[in-house]
């Protein structure tokens, strides 16, 4: 299985800190927060990784090089104008050949990756989206599906109190090739708020399974720190 880790973004929310510096790349203990990443995919066997880049793009490429430092394959995809989670899919349509991960760049986790390729085989879904569990729904996108795990709708960031759900988009997804077709070219195109609700608009099979494991977005100064903590208490491996 191949891989793409989304590194584009700006890391707004986490200025200053991302001033200087792409988010994936904030020192996380002892390594940037992509490292951890691409340690957490090694592990998982997963060693043909490819990484969008828009934001102070020579950072990250100086950093892991060609990957053979950190035992994969990396291949770079530069993006002006940055076209969103899935255009940057469809930018690299002739790399994701086969069924793909996308990991969202600035997750720190360690999660069962096999558990959820199996469900996604299983299931002979088009997409599998991995869920956490949230008490907020309302800084989440929430996935609302039935008792065998198909997807039947969508509730972004509900206003609070008005969701009773606790299952969230965690940011990680398994993709059929054929799906990047689907993706309009040259344009800004998310996964989340485009993509997936056209799939299912055209009844196309989306399921989602709970992932195993643990999972952290480093989104905000709060959940950054919250990071360095867990880390630093081994509840996260760090190798």
């Amino acid at each position: 299985m191949k891989a793409l880790v989304l590194a584009a973004g700006e890391g707004t929310r986490l200025r200053p800190l991302t001033e200087r510096c792409p988010k994936p790349m904030l020192p996380v203990g002892h390594k940037p927060l992509l490292e951890h990443i691409v340690d957490w995919l090694r592990r998982s066997s997963v060693q043909d990784i490819a990484i969008n880049l828009h934001y102070l793009p020579e950072t990250i490429t100086r950093y892991f090089g060609d990957g053979s430092a950190f035992g994969v394959r990396i291949t770079y995809s530069h993006e002006d104008p940055i076209l969103g989670s899935a255009g940057a899919a469809w930018k690299l349509s002739a790399f994701l050949d086969q069924p793909f991960l996308v990991v969202y760049g600035d997750l720190l986790l360690d999660v069962d990756l096999a558990a959820l390729v199996d469900h996604h085989r299983r299931t002979a879904a088009a997409v599998t989206i991995g869920l956490k569990r949230t008490d907020d729904p309302s800084s989440n996108g929430m996935v609302d599906m039935d008792a065998a795990g198909r997807v039947l709708g969508f509730v972004e960031k509900p206003k609070s109190g008005t969701y009773r759900g606790e299952l969230a988009n965690a940011g990680i997804y398994v993709v059929q090739p054929e799906i990047v077709e689907r993706i309009p070219p040259q344009r800004f195109y998310d996964f989340g708020h485009d993509l997936f609700p056209a799939l299912l608009s055209d009844k196309v099979p989306i399921h989602a399974t709970l992932l195993n494991g643990y999972l952290l977005d480093i989104g905000t100064p709060e959940a950054y720190r919250q990071a360095q903590d867990d880390l630093s208490r081994g509840l996260v491996r760090s190798g």
